[in-house]
């Protein structure tokens, strides 16, 4: 079980952290605006498809170098066991680190396709976003944009990567971009 330091998953914070402390060097812009609550956020994770679990949404709102970072997440599995699929969805608001944003986006144009997998940019119900598929870890993930803020994150294993956009799509990306 996650705790709420840690919602995105320890691999992901781990990212987060370190990309927000590649842009510590410099304070917020002054007029940055502040990240929303994770309380707002809670509400946007979908309970879990049919045949599937999903654990309680976690959530929490950080100062990481002098950046602030919201992020909720929660987990879902189809059965027990090695093989089970699984999936996760994240969301981060991260309006007050806009070099973190122009960071992670900048490569999602990037699309290549090898034996080992894809990545390819997409666009899903008119936000951009980066899709990713390693084929030997039956590891897919979808980044999705939404309001120039909010990384909306699916990751599925052992699961047909097909499937990622329906999970996005899950995730109320018109409410979400009204949240402020």
């Amino acid at each position: 079980m996650k705790t709420c330091a840690k919602p995105l998953g320890t691999a992901a914070a781990i990212v987060v952290a370190l990309a927000a402390l590649t842009f510590a060097q410099a304070p917020p812009p002054p007029d940055a605006p502040d990240v929303v609550d994770y309380q707002k956020l809670l509400p946007l994770l979908p309970d879990a498809p049919t045949g599937w679990k999903a654990d309680e949404a976690e959530g929490s709102t950080t100062d990481v170098g002098g950046f602030k970072l919201t992020n909720v997440h929660r987990d879902y599995r189809k059965g027990e066991g090695k093989e089970t699929p699984t999936g996760a969805i994240s969301i981060l608001d991260s309006v007050s680190n806009p070099g973190y944003v122009i960071a992670t986006t900048a490569g999602w144009n990037e699309n290549s396709d090898t034996p080992e997998g894809y990545s390819k940019s997409v666009t899903i119900d008119g936000n951009p976003g980066f899709e990713a598929y390693e084929k030997e870890q039956k590891h897919a993930t979808l980044w999705i944009m939404v309001a120039k803020r909010y990384f909306v994150q699916i990751e599925l294993t052992n699961v047909d990567p097909k499937e990622l956009q329906e999970w996005g799509k899950r995730v109320d990306l018109k409410k979400l971009a009204a949240i402020k």
